[in-house]
């Protein structure tokens, strides 16, 4: 037999030797993290100096601020705005809603570089069913940013406050439950939100955002996928990538919604002045431009990174995916089923990483189509 004082030991070892393996891991990782950050890093610094060459350091660090809300942003068969506090943090936070308030609700979670516009096609096509809430997340356009800005900000950015905001809002808007629907780093919070809460997801709409178990093994075993997710490193970095952000009056907005490589691939899907009502979100008087930056930072920075493996969510899921995303490979789509017992997968072909501002119609066709099933 085994004295108490033997196993109390042993389990004290046992302990001891784990949180060693875990503090090694964690210098590591953060070493290849800054590694490959500073290697990008210093390739975008080279490219910047150039482009001050170029161009001329006024066209470099020239940047609007604009005091107004340009005319899209106000378009009422869009909706009303409206704005509610929330609870733990206090914050403020800008929302466009359109359906009757006695309808269930949808609540559509934007992306990175984004706002609640990214979600003008939607609130049109589902107001008749639903209360559609296309929220400002957490730093971006009018919703309040925690203090304090820039790159010291990035604790307010966890996991844990996001998920928050979402259950606080989903409340503070008078429901108990929703269709949660979620593209791209509204995807990356909706997960594990849908997984924590199950009680208040009836329904979960991916968009072109993979699962967080499925991401995490694909990226270390596809470099391709590896390279394609250079920014994600990038952002790590204090001050450059803000400095990237607003070069040239927020040519990176411009890049990604309508670049050749990562914008939508339909011939007038993000007008001039579609533009600048994103470029409003970041550019606005009393804007945290690095918000939207600090919740790459915060994720990288989570420790110990959760463990997805054995997670389920239980809701009916429907991930739509366009094809031709130039960040994201279609073999992040594949294993999802593990997590998700209720799931469905739609491609749409010839579609950009922004499906749902790229194709629409065939993304709205999809939804009402599974929503009725």
């Amino acid at each position: 037999h085994l004295s108490p004082f033997w196993i109390s030991g042993q389990d004290y070892t046992g302990r001891t030797a784990l949180d060693a393996s875990m503090a090694f891991a964690r210098i590591v990782q953060s070493l290849v993290t800054w590694t490959v950050a500073s290697f990008y890093g210093s390739l975008v610094s080279v490219s910047m100096v150039f482009s001050v060459i170029r161009r001329g350091p006024r066209a470099f660090f020239g940047h609007k601020v604009r005091q107004d809300r340009p005319k899209c942003l106000d378009d009422p068969a869009l909706g009303t705005h409206g704005y509610v506090r929330l609870k733990s943090s206090g914050l403020r936070f800008h929302y466009v809603a359109a359906g009757e308030r006695d309808k269930p609700l949808m609540l559509c979670l934007h992306g990175f570089p984004e706002c609640w516009y990214s979600w003008r096609h939607q609130l049109k096509e589902f107001r008749d069913t639903y209360r559609v809430v296309a929220p400002d997340l957490r730093g971006y356009g009018e919703t309040e940013s925690p203090q304090p800005f820039g790159y010291r900000g990035w604790p307010n950015f966890s996991m844990s406050h996001l998920t928050t905001d979402v259950r606080e809002l989903v409340e503070a808007l008078g429901y108990s439950s929703c269709t949660l629907v979620a593209h791209d780093w509204g995807g990356v919070v909706a997960w594990p939100f849908a997984i924590d809460n199950p009680e208040l997801v009836d329904k979960l709409i991916l968009m072109n955002c993979p699962h967080p178990g499925v991401f995490l093994k694909y990226i270390y075993t596809h470099f391709s996928q590896f390279l394609l997710s250079w920014y994600i490193f990038f952002f790590q970095l204090p001050c450059l990538p803000e400095l990237l952000l607003r070069s040239f009056d927020f040519r990176m907005i411009h890049g990604s919604l309508r670049g050749k490589e990562m914008g939508c691939k339909r011939r007038g899907a993000i007008t001039n002045e579609d533009l600048e009502g994103f470029k409003y979100s970041f550019s606005r008087p009393g804007t945290n431009m690095s918000a939207g930056i600090n919740y790459y930072r915060a994720l990288f920075k989570e420790s110990p990174p959760r463990d997805f493996q054995s997670t389920t969510v239980t809701c009916p899921t429907l991930l739509i995916w366009g094809d031709q995303d130039g960040a994201l490979e279609m073999g992040l789509t594949e294993g999802t089923d593990k997590f998700v017992p209720d799931f469905t997968l739609k491609m749409v072909p010839g579609a950009s990483h922004w499906v749902q501002q790229d194709q629409p119609d065939v993304v709205n066709g999809i939804m009402r189509d599974w929503l009725k099933n």
